[in-house]
């Protein structure tokens, strides 16, 4: 028996060595398994990360309307579900049929100006010909339909939004449980620092909402004014398209302006030199008179950390991840802000080290 070995065997958990390399795998494997977990599911996390944002949204009524009604959180949040679920179905008994019409108007007049301006372009060579300029128009526009094609079907469509504001909903009636649910999951020494770090991540969130809500109003308000004053087609549809695509800043702009310039000159050079003139002013007056002064309650986000953004969430993500873009950043730069004062007072200091 003497020749037996009395090491212990690399099949041992006693070895610690084994036991060493055994935790680097299973955490490089959890790891791997957790990225490829939020690949798979990216799609159900979007539309929980939606409802979280409409939650959120909900909430800032909710503490709006507690400034001037000393009434209970459950009261407030019928008042402000109420107020909201009136304001849309009486846009729509009232509009319904003017919009609808004004959308089917809306794509053909696109169609039309799409085919003269790929017309001109094929005139001038820098085209490859313009025989099929009709033919060209209907697939960019149909395009754009194509851009939602993971939701699958119109009834997709529905029930994802309709989970959306179930979700929102159900968190907004008691967002401590989720929160201190969501403090249950983490460490008990660091459950004081995530509480901090979840409660600015939702004032901030509150914030951004805040003044995306009030340049959307503005900006569709203002807009559908000045193009009714100036005689531009389906102005009430293009104001309305604008404020709803204020939501997302930047590239929205952009696409409302293409829109109503578009419709604009297809009643003439006069009323498209209107649409120009309406959509430079009302912009110069959202981001430089606007946009400032609620930056200022709100949260300052770079226009170009913006724009990257939405770049990066609308090429990983699709349609969804585009609106979610700056909640997405806003939350992101609250924690990283967070973060950063931790640094400096762990420097003793009490302040972020590069403001040093």
């Amino acid at each position: 028996m003497s020749g037996t070995p009395r090491a212990p065997s690399p099949a041992e958990l006693r070895d610690p060595f084994v036991r060493r390399e055994l935790t680097r795998a299973a955490v490089w494997l959890g790891l791997a398994g957790a990225i490829a977990l939020v690949v798979l599911l990216v799609q159900p996390l979007l539309i929980i990360f939606a409802g979280l944002v409409f939650a959120a949204l909900l909430d800032g009524g909710v503490r709006l309307l507690g400034r001037v009604l000393p009434i209970g959180r459950g009261w407030r949040l019928l008042i402000v579900v109420l107020l909201t679920v009136v304001f849309l179905l009486g846009t729509f008994y009232l509009t319904g049929v003017q919009v609808a019409e004004q959308f089917a108007q809306l794509r053909s007049t696109l169609e039309s100006q799409a085919g003269k301006l790929a017309g001109w372009l094929g005139r001038q060579g820098l085209m490859p010909g313009a025989s099929d300029v009709s033919g060209i128009a209907r697939q960019a526009l149909g395009s754009v339909g194509r851009i939602t094609a993971w939701v699958g079907t119109a009834f997709g469509a529905l029930t994802t939004m309709f989970m959306i504001l179930v979700i929102g909903l159900f968190v907004a009636i008691d967002p401590g449980t989720y929160r201190r649910g969501m403090e249950w999951l983490v460490p008990r020494r660091h459950r004081a620092e995530f509480a901090t770090v979840t409660g600015r991540m939702g004032q901030t969130l509150r914030r951004l909402l805040a003044g995306r809500l009030l340049g959307m109003v503005a900006e569709g308000v203002l807009t559908g004014i000045a193009l009714r004053i100036g005689g531009v087609p389906m102005a009430m549809i293009l104001g309305i398209l604008t404020g709803l695509l204020a939501f997302i800043p930047n590239i929205g702009a952009f696409i409302s302006g293409a829109l109503m310039i578009a419709v604009g000159f297809s009643a003439g050079t006069e009323v498209g030199y209107w649409a120009i003139g309406t959509y430079v002013i009302v912009q110069g007056f959202d981001g430089y008179v606007l946009l400032p002064i609620v930056a200022k309650k709100t949260v300052d986000l770079p226009p170009a950390l913006t724009l990257g953004a939405q770049i990066l969430a609308s090429a990983l993500f699709g349609i969804l991840g585009l609106a979610l873009a700056d909640p997405m950043t806003a939350m992101i730069k609250s924690a990283l802000e967070r973060s950063s004062e931790r640094e400096g007072e762990r420097d003793g200091s009490g302040e972020p080290v590069e403001q040093r």
